[in-house]
């Protein structure tokens, strides 16, 4: 049974361009940095309410060719404003991938791709901000 997101992993051909734009995006340096032969291979930052792990893992490791295109799973992660958020990413570098767009009430989304290829998306989620006044906890 899927219990829930524990890593999102994202593939970057430059790592430390990588490591510099997550930084700046997120406002925290990961956590987690593993070398592989010399310059790191992968870097992990916990964030977000639940400290979900999102790893950024050098391209030479990612399991299918990369043909330059976005694609993908859209992984969307609960933000307050959308287009706030929207708006950052792409004053940071990001490029366009849907603007905002309302799903119905109380959902708004909006996705941008990274300047390594990979479709970061923003949402607004009742449900999340729901779970959270319900003072909800992880087993464990």
């Amino acid at each position: 049974m899927l219990r829930g997101l524990t890593t999102v992993t994202f593939y970057a051909d430059d790592l430390t361009d990588a490591h510099a734009w997550y930084a700046e995006v997120l406002g925290i340096e990961p956590y987690f940095v593993r070398p592989i032969e010399g310059p790191p291979a992968y870097i992990e930052f916990r964030i977000g309410d639940y400290q979900h792990e999102l790893g950024i893992v050098d391209s030479r490791f990612a399991p299918h060719s990369r043909s330059g295109e976005a694609g993908g799973a859209v992984i969307y992660w609960h933000v307050d404003d959308v287009q706030a958020a929207f708006d950052r990413l792409l004053s940071l570098g990001a490029t366009a991938h849907e603007k905002t767009i309302e799903r119905g009430p109380g959902f708004v989304t909006a996705s941008v791709v990274d300047p390594f290829g990979n479709i970061l998306g923003v949402m607004h989620n009742q449900h999340y901000l729901e779970i959270l006044s319900r003072g909800w906890r992880p087993r464990g």
